[in-house]
Order: structure tokens, then C-alpha cells, then sequence
């Protein structure tokens, strides 16, 4: 009945939360139904697009959503899951939610304008440059980290289309014609004139119809090609418009994730009740275990579930260019952010009852652990109905894993060209001589794509732990800057205080140690080029992070001043 307890009481906290905080906070910015937004005012049909609530809301919490609600929380259940419940209620309510609107405001108020633009308006040019730098670094931890755990879901020993197939094999082919219809509910839906519902209630139907096909014929390929094809596909979504493959395969792979945490929800009381499965993580294991200790490890390895710096960039870079009123604001922005928090508490309860078998190193990654954990609540290992929801669940993380990656690639190719534009400058065609092919979409894409494919090919926890810390620091940054922005404007800032402040403590220890540990590898001789890698990416991070703090406690003070 633990976790039954746990669920509700998240549940019932985060439902508070919106209610109130979201609400207040919404009352505090000015957040007004009837300005204006820049998906309609600037629309051009390839950025600025103007989506329904609905489109627009999927498109954004299947972005922000990914794996990293399931990877990290579950990584992080070693310290029991006490400490991974209080930190996705309160990280998600007063961290990452106030994170996620208020940069996606700020962006609004801002023509659509990404957090780096947000900074040079009230930082400067220099602060700008700098912001932009540390994000590219923390883009190519999300493409690597995303690229490695979406290959390595997909992977096979066998090659081509297999009877009997795999779970992996499975996940493979569905994920390939989920592509395809996704193309398809976009063309029907912005060119065709149909209506958003009967397309969703079809596009629905085949999604089932899909599912049932690929737990009959799956394909194979290897790691290595995989990681290829996706470099190839995440190179070709982050161009097109984002009518054509963004917007329509978030939106119906949002029906997933819903259906994933209704699954999770259901067998959470299934289990309960009919004893199935058992929840046997403790409240509290101690204060250090593998992942280090509890201060800064914690903050660092739940990620998306609590904080994640990765959502600012989506809220700035591709959701505030498709928010069609001010009002939606609330809910795409603080809401898809504590669903997330919820979906992290999912997780927590699905490794509960394997926790001994995870522990024991019986699953390939977090994404197997959640997936058994939850077909488990059902069904014993190895009946049809335990196969059926494995094979789902692992659908569904490699499909958001994925989706993160198109919107990841988008951004990146966003945050490449501003950083070599001068001011005044919008696009590649205003620039001249080399900056012009720097600034060119396509040079960005496939710089980004191929050093985080690269980088895929180390294993998952190697990159995890530093994009963990790059990823909380980045936060801590985009708090640092809507409350600049929100202060040069004359709204209440104060609540980003202390937020911003521990989040920069905990992620510059992190990175720290981090820094730490990898010298005492190469001092013993046992280092690789992963280790090197680390330590390098780590130092440029917190020197960059250092910079841009003392930029802006000198731009606080001259405001305060004057």
C-alpha cells in the first residue's frame, strides 16, 4: 500500500502546486490572454507557427519529457526513495516548474527570443556569447546522452526485418512507422484542412494497429548503425518546418507518454490489491552510496524529474514560437513541468518492485528496469501479458528519448547560428564571409549531430553524471537570467533567489568532483579518452558558469545602484 501513498501524495501536492503557485506566479509576471503572442505576429510557416493547445502542449512535454524523468530518478532511488519523492515535489514545484514558465514568458515578451537573446537584453552582448557556449556544451550532452540510450534501445544482434523479434526489434520498426504517420497527420491536418480530432482518433487507431504489427514482425540492426540513422534522422527533423515531422510526432507521441503514466497508474493500484508486485525500495538507504554523496548526487541524478536547464531551451527555442495565447502559458509551461515531476514518481514506484533485481545490475538501464517494474504490477516475467506492456514501455521511452533528440537538434541549430550573428543580425543571410556559412542551418546541424554521436558510443553513465551536472547548472543559469530580465522590466524576481542560488552550488560541486576524481584516474594511470573527455568538458563549464555569475552580480549591483 506504500505505493499507492506515495502516488496520491504526489499526485494530490503537485495539483496544489499549479493551483496556487502556477497561479501566483502567473498574477506576480502579468501573464495577459489578450497581448499578442510571436508565433502570430512573426508567423513565416517554418518556426513561427501558431499551434492548437492541445498540438502545442504534446509538442512540449514529450520534448521536455524524454528519458530523463525515468533514467534519472531511478538511477537516484539508491538513496531510498524519501529523498527521490521530496526532491520531484519540491524540485518540480518551486525549481523546475518556476524555471520552465518564466522562461517561456520572458521568451514571449521577447519575440520568441531564446534565453541567449534574453541575456545579451539585460546582460549584454558578452554574457550573450557566453551563455551561448555553455549551451552548446550541454546540447551535446543531451544529443549524446539521448543518441546512446535510443541506439541502445533499438539495438540487435540480427540484421533486417525478424519474426519472434525481440523487445528491441520491436521498438525499432513501430519507432520507424511512427515517423511515417506522424509525416502523414501533418500533411492531412495543416494542408489538407482536417480537423485535429478525427485525424487523432485515427492517427490513435493505427498507433494500436502499429503495435500490434511490430509484436509480430520487428527490425534489426546493430548499435553502430543505428547510431548512424540517427544522426542521419535528427539532422533532417531539426531542418524542415516544424509543421511537417516536430509538431505532429510530439503531439501523438504525447498519447503515448499519457498512456504510459495511466498504465503506471493503474497497475500501481492493480498491485496493491492483488499482490503482484511488491514495493521494496527503503525510505532512506544513507547518505552515500555509488553515485557519491547525498549533497550533490541527489540534485544531480534525478534531473528532468525535479530541474532541468534543457526545458528552458525548449520553452525559448521552439514552444514560445508555437504559443498561439499568453493564457496558455500556465499550463504548457508550469504544467507540462510538474506532469513531469509525476511521471518521476512513476518511475520511482516501477523500480520499487524490481529494486532487488536492479540493484543486482539484472537490467541493461534504467529504461528496462522501468519497463519491468511496471509489466511486472500485471503479470509474472515471461507471460504474454508481461511481454505486451514491456514491449509498450519500451516503446514509449525510446519514442520520447527521440523526441527529445528532433527538438534538441532544432535547438542546437538555433543556439549555433546566434552565437556567430552580430547584433541586429536574424538570420545567416545578413552575415558575411565565413560567419556566413557558420551561420548557415545546416553547418550547425551536422557539427552538433556528429560530435553527439560520437560521443554516443560512450557508455550511458559516463555521459549521464556530466549531463546531469551540465544540465542543473544550465538551469541555474536560465533562472539567473529571467530573473535579470524580469528585474530590468520592474516584475518581482525574488522567488528565483534561492533556487538559483542552490542550484549553482550544488551543480558547481558536482562538476567539481567530478573534476576531481577524473585526476585521480589519469594519476593512476587507468584512464581512457572518456575520462579525459569528462575533466575537460567539466572545467570549461564551471570556468564559463563563474563568468557569467559575476556578469550578473555586476549587472545586479549597477541596476540597484542607479
Amino acid at each position: 500500500m506504500i505505493a499507492i501513498l506515495i502516488i496520491v501524495a504526489a499526485i494530490i501536492l503537485l495539483v496544489l502546486g499549479y493551483i496556487y503557485y502556477g497561479s501566483w506566479l502567473a498574477k506576480q509576471w502579468g501573464v495577459d490572454a489578450n497581448r499578442t503572442t510571436p508565433a502570430v505576429e512573426l508567423e513565416d510557416g517554418v518556426d513561427y507557427v501558431a499551434a492548437k493547445p492541445i498540438v502545442l502542449m504534446g509538442h512540449h512535454f514529450s520534448s521536455i519529457a524524454g528519458a530523463g524523468p525515468i533514467n534519472g530518478p531511478i538511477q537516484a532511488s539508491l538513496f531510498g526513495w524519501l529523498p527521490v519523492f521530496l526532491w520531484c515535489i519540491i524540485g518540480g514545484i518551486f525549481f523546475g516548474g518556476l524555471q520552465d514558465f518564466g522562461s517561456l514568458f520572458a521568451s514571449i515578451r521577447n519575440d520568441g527570443k531564446s534565453v541567449g537573446e534574453i541575456i545579451e537584453s539585460s546582460m549584454g552582448p558578452r554574457a550573450k556569447k557566453l551563455f551561448l557556449i555553455f549551451a552548446l556544451l550541454v546540447m551535446i550532452m543531451v544529443i549524446a546522452s539521448f543518441v546512446n540510450i535510443v541506439a541502445g534501445t533499438y539495438a540487435s544482434e540480427r540484421i533486417g526485418f525478424t519474426l519472434q523479434p525481440t523487445g528491441n526489434e520491436t521498438t525499432a520498426i513501430i519507432s520507424l512507422l511512427f515517423i511515417i504517420l506522424a509525416i502523414i497527420y501533418g500533411l492531412v491536418t495543416n494542408r489538407m484542412g482536417v480537423k485535429t480530432l478525427p485525424a487523432t482518433i485515427g492517427s490513435i487507431i493505427i498507433i494500436c494497429l502499429m503495435l500490434m504489427f511490430g509484436l509480430t514482425i520487428g527490425f534489426a540492426l546493430n548499435r553502430v548503425t543505428w547510431i548512424i540513422l540517427i544522426g542521419i534522422y535528427i539532422s533532417i527533423a531539426s531542418l524542415v518546418p516544424v509543421w511537417i515531422l516536430l509538431q505532429p510526432r510530439d503531439y501523438l507521441s504525447s498519447f503515448l507518454l499519457y498512456g504510459m503514466m495511466i498504465l503506471g497508474l493503474i497497475g500501481i493500484f492493480y498491485s496493491a490489491f492483488s499482490g503482484s508486485a511488491t514495493f521494496q525500495i527503503p525510505a532512506f538507504t544513507g547518505w552515500s552510496n555509488s553515485l557519491g554523496f547525498l549533497f550533490p548526487a541527489l540534485f544531480i541524478t534525478v534531473a528532468c524529474g525535479a530541474c532541468s536547464g534543457f526545458h528552458s531551451l525548449i520553452s525559448t527555442g521552439t514552444s514560445s514560437k508555437q504559443l498561439a495565447s499568453e493564457a496558455d502559458a500556465q499550463p504548457i509551461g508550469y504544467g507540462s513541468m510538474l506532469i513531469e515531476s509525476a511521471l518521476a514518481i512513476i518511475a520511482l514506484i516501477a523500480v520499487g518492485m524490481v529494486f532487488p533485481n536492479y540493484t543486482n545490475g539484472d537490467f541493461g538501464s534504467p529504461a528496462a528496469a522501468f519497463a519491468s517494474g511496471i509489466a511486472v504490477m500485471f503479470s509474472t516475467d515471461g507471460t504474454v501479458v508481461y511481454n505486451t506492456v514491456y514491449a509498450l514501455l519500451t516503446l514509449a521511452v525510446s519514442v520520447f528519448a527521440l523526441t527529445s533528440l528532433d527538438t534538441g537538434t532544432r535547438l542546437s541549430r538555433f543556439l549555433f547560428s546566434e552565437l556567430f550573428l552580430k547584433p541586429g543580425e536574424t538570420s545567416y543571410q545578413d552575415a558575411t564571409g565565413i560567419r556566413k556559412f557558420l551561420t548557415y542551418p545546416l553547418t550547425g546541424t551536422v557539427i552538433m549531430v556528429v560530435i553527439g554521436c560520437v560521443l554516443g558510443y560512450l557508455e550511458l553513465s559516463q555521459i549521464w553524471s556530466l549531463f546531469g551536472a551540465a544540465n542543473q547548472l544550465l538551469a541555474a543559469l536560465a533562472l539567473m537570467a529571467v530573473a535579470a530580465w524580469l528585474g530590468n522590466v520592474g516584475k518581482n524576481n525574488k522567488m528565483f533567489y534561492i533556487p538559483m542560488v542552490f542550484m549553482l552550488v550544488a551543480t558547481v560541486t558536482s562538476l567539481v568532483l567530478t573534476i576531481i576524481n577524473g585526476i585521480g584516474i589519469i594519476s593512476s594511470g587507468a584512464a581512457e579518452w572518456g575520462n579525459y573527455f569528462q575533466i575537460g568538458m567539466a572545467t570549461a563549464m564551471v570556468i564559463l558558469a563563474i563568468i557569467l555569475v559575476v556578469q550578473e552580480a555586476e549587472h545586479t549591483y549597477k541596476r540597484l545602484k542607479s
